[in-house]
């Protein structure tokens, strides 16, 4: 029999034309019939509106404010293992912990504010956002309808159930390839964060080297070379000055104009007073002594005055010369930001400095060791692949004899594995070609299908697949519809086969689908003056559900009252 449910039970307030609805879900297939228009769409309208669809003022019933949607869910392993890594799962289980070890309680509740429309996700209880009720859609229900080629357009999608068909070997094949790939990435970006650090090293080596060859073309030697130099520049710059003070103090102490005595002169007439006086006071003599002193000091004084006036050089080369220099140690000074004495000791450092060997060696080893995993990934990649090409020849013929049936008997399928650099899932892009006629060329499924061999074809697929994660509950809206006689009874024997290992829930036309029911929901629409109301109803006797199958039939009441009846007893047998 099938497994249990995992969707166990819809709530509706206030949704589109529902007033209120509450419905409890068996296992196995459940479908949902109604007249054309009765509304049989809008739960699966509602949990698509539950699991973050945008909200829309037609989601709330006429002369509604706010709505709810509340389904409740088995907490599966996966739904389990997505708490958690959301750190919800603590937060879910103390907030409703009766509860919380076996059922997920998803709920919407949608309001409208004047001209806009809030809504509010809640998972028992706990506020979430629109993207995590996005997220976590995918690992509660599956929908499939016509026209949802886009699906088959999604390489990641196509890799995705190639690999639920493979099984466990796959599972355990795709953990080695991403464990690969982890461990590559780690040496890779290692590898590329150290050549980036090499190549700013290098930046940083050539700018180095410039300043070196800049500061010993410089020849700077002496930290006080500048000062030096500036001394030197107003000396020659005032030379002419210079000597003209220089010669003039001389004068002052030597050569004094007649109109007025020199300092010599005037210190030769001081010692002759002191010498006729010490003939009367020898306490004179230390005076005069002193006074002989200075006439000799004066005399070296004026000597130095005379050789100083005639060194100065006032020649423009020379001081051109010294103003070069005095600019191209400035210029050094104010590139690096350092004054002279800081300049040399810079020199010598950068001289002295072997920098870059470190650092290069380091980078062969991780060359190495990124090689090293990268050819590990690659083996664990056509490990993979091997696994994938199996599992595509298996897909192939599988999918081919299921769809054979159901008006394909000339279809032609392939699994197209289409190399690419080596990645966390492999080194391959899954493709699903397809040609539903003799002659037709193979091209992308989602290119070329019909929405008919496109809804059989998702429907062999599911069915394929249904082993694979038996925790998802299967919507199908109306992938049936167009189809009848030997076609229609091969997609029911589908859906019944799939049924018995995932919840399905299949809107459906077709009396011979309907009848191979495990819960039978009959949809209606009914108009009460300006009011429409939609509401559901199980069907639970044998007379219910053989009434609703002859409406589906259609034709003379009374043959198909009676072929509705087979329908029942051949799906009991």
């Amino acid at each position: 029999m099938a497994v249990a449910p995992v969707l166990m039970a819809l709530r509706l307030e206030n949704f589109a034309l529902i007033d209120a609805l509450e419905l409890d879900f068996a296992d196995g297939l459940t479908v949902l019939t109604g007249e054309t228009g009765a509304g049989k769409s809008l739960l699966l309208d509602s949990l698509a509106v539950l699991f973050g669809a945008e909200v829309a003022q037609r989601w709330l019933r006429h002369g509604c404010q706010q709505a709810l949607i509340e389904a409740h869910f088995a907490l599966t392993p996966a739904v389990r293992a997505w708490l958690t890594q959301q750190d919800l799962l603590q937060t879910v289980e103390a907030v409703n912990p009766d509860d919380a070890d076996t059922e997920l309680v998803v709920s919407r509740h949608v309001r409208r504010r004047g001209e806009r429309m809030r809504s509010q996700g809640r998972i028992n209880g706990v506020a979430v956002g629109r993207r995590q009720l996005q997220a976590l859609r995918p690992l509660l229900l599956d929908l499939t309808a016509q026209g949802h080629s886009q699906q088959l357009a999604q390489p990641a999608r196509l890799r995705r159930w190639l690999d639920a068909f493979g099984g466990p070997l796959h599972e355990q094949a795709l953990a080695a390839v991403a464990q690969a790939h982890r461990q590559w990435r780690v040496h890779y970006d290692a590898l590329e964060t150290l050549r980036t650090t090499l190549e700013q090293q290098h930046r940083r080596c050539q700018d180095d080297r410039q300043t070196l060859e800049d500061l010993l073309e410089a020849q700077l030697e002496d930290p006080g070379e500048l000062l030096r130099l500036q001394q030197a520049q107003d000396r020659l710059a005032h030379a002419v000055r210079l000597q003209q003070a220089s010669w003039r103090a001389v004068e002052y102490l030597l050569e004094a104009p007649p109109e007025r005595p020199a300092v010599l002169d005037l210190l030769g007439a001081a010692a002759s007073e002191l010498q006729g006086a010490v003939a009367f006071d020898v306490t004179l003599t230390d005076l005069l002594e002193r006074v002989q002193n200075l006439q000799g000091a004066v005399q070296d004084l004026a000597l130095g005055l005379q050789r100083y006036g005639e060194a100065l050089d006032g020649d423009p080369q020379a001081l051109a010369t010294l103003q070069e220099r005095i600019a191209q140690l400035k210029t050094l000074e104010r590139r690096h930001g350092l004054d002279l004495a800081a300049l040399i000791e810079r020199r010598d450092a950068l001289a002295a400095a072997g920098e870059g060997e470190d650092l290069e060696a380091r980078q062969q080893r991780l060359a190495a060791e990124e090689r090293a995993a990268y050819e590990q990934l690659k083996q664990a990649c056509s490990a993979l692949r091997h696994l994938r090409e199996a599992a595509a020849r298996r897909l192939q013929k599988e999918l081919l004899a299921t769809l054979r049936p159901m008006a394909l008997a000339q279809v032609r399928f392939e699994v197209l594995l289409e190399p690419q650099p080596p990645a966390e899932h492999g080194s391959e892009q899954v493709r699903f070609c397809f040609a539903a006629n003799p002659g037709q060329a193979l091209a992308p499924l989602g290119n070329v299908a019909s929405g008919g061999e496109m809804s059989r074809f998702l429907l062999a697929l599911k069915t394929s697949l249904a082993a694979a994660d038996p925790d998802v509950t299967l919507l199908f809206d109306e992938i049936d519809s167009g189809v009848s006689g030997s076609t229609s009874e091969a997609m029911a024997q589908l859906l019944q086969r799939l049924a018995g290992h995932r919840q399905v829930f299949c809107v459906t036309h077709q009396p011979l689908v309907a009848a191979l029911a495990h819960q039978h929901l009959e949809v209606s629409k009914q108009v009460e003056g300006p009011e429409t109301h939609v509401s559901v109803q199980p069907l639970t006797s044998a007379a219910d559900r053989e009434l609703a199958l002859a409406l589906l039939a259609g034709g003379d009441p009374r043959d198909a009252r009676r072929y509705a009846a087979s329908l029942l007893r051949r799906a009991a047998a």
